[in-house]
């Protein structure tokens, strides 16, 4: 499911590293929060009602930063995004943001005019359904910041979806499994992961007025990816593997990698408005890779492991 041209994911993953986890568990997680189908804000009059309260021509902006540490790879960024609420005829309300401000490895970054121009549609909104945005014309740095402002409004969409979460402690598991394909059929051959969600009302903090949400995305019981070769059935991790990838390698060859993906938001809201008034993400994947003579991955070099660590800040302006 992923969504940028070739051109544009070949060069997002040279600077970012890991784009195919970063697009696609975005294009999973608002399919989910689509085919959800739960209650929205069926809670008792003594619980907490999570919901976000709009008001038109409301401001919303937030400062983004983002680790990307592989051995290979270490790769920074800073970014602003700022808009306002919109309503449409329908009734629900949409954010419209820009992003400006971009820092690379510290260093200012500038932005095409079709980068400036770009509005990147949010919403809490329960009647509003979230959506990859067309990624074709902004600058492939910016692809990162984008689809992980994306990633903290899927997570607190779906918490908002769970009627079981009203008071602290409440906690809910939504089990999901189906496996997410990026693969291309040019480069990368087989790319798929497989999550559960894990859900956890953490803490209502009245004096304050903040809620805070702990969203984890989890290695299921049974994942459900493909695994062309036996040796990719050894557990990398601690839990059973749930992110595979196939790629070619150029002058020939085949680069087989397995791995353990999760990761856990921290998420605090406004109980008046529901706005998110800051988040983090830590998004480690453990992975086991082979570089073999043929696709099927039966004949393959000694193995080495490495570890991909996201780690993404957002805080309110």
């Amino acid at each position: 499911m992923m969504v940028a041209a070739e051109g544009v994911r070949a060069e997002l993953c040279k600077d970012v590293g890991n784009a195919e986890g970063g697009l696609v568990r975005i294009a999973r997680w608002w399919l989910v929060l689509a085919g959800c189908g739960m209650a929205v804000g069926q809670v008792a009059s003594d619980g907490v009602k999570l919901r976000r309260n709009y008001q038109e021509g409301e401001v919303v902006a937030y400062k983004m930063t983002g680790v990307n540490e592989s051995p290979s790879r270490d790769f920074r960024y800073q970014a602003h995004a700022r808009g306002v609420v919109r309503r449409e005829a329908s009734g629900v309300f949409v954010e419209e943001l820009g992003w400006n401000d971009l820092k690379v490895q510290g260093e200012g970054f500038a932005l095409s005019p079709e980068s400036e121009a770009f509005r990147e549609p949010l919403s809490l909104d329960p009647g509003y359904r979230l959506a990859v945005p067309n990624l074709s014309k902004v600058q492939p740095v910016l692809i990162g910041p984008i689809t992980d402002l994306l990633t903290f409004y899927a997570d607190v969409q779906l918490a908002m979806r769970q009627a079981e979460l009203r008071r602290a402690g409440d906690h809910v598991v939504v089990k999901h499994g189906v496996p997410n394909s990026w693969a291309d059929g040019r480069r990368t051959l087989l790319g798929q992961d497989s999550v559960d969600f894990d859900l956890t009302l953490v803490s209502v903090d009245e004096a304050r007025q903040v809620a805070k949400l702990v969203v984890k995305h989890v290695p299921p019981a049974e994942p459900q990816i493909k695994l062309p070769a036996a040796w990719m059935a050894e557990p990398v991790g601690a839990a059973k593997n749930n992110w595979v990838q196939v790629q070619t390698v150029e002058g020939g060859g085949f680069l087989g990698e397995i791995g353990e993906e999760s990761f856990e938001a921290d998420i605090e809201l406004d109980r008046a408005t529901g706005k998110i008034l800051s988040a983090t993400l830590d998004n480690p994947v453990e992975v086991k890779e082979r570089k073999c003579e043929d696709a099927a991955l039966t004949a393959c070099g000694e193995a080495t492991r490495y570890r991909i660590v996201r780690q993404i800040t957002l805080t309110q302006e």
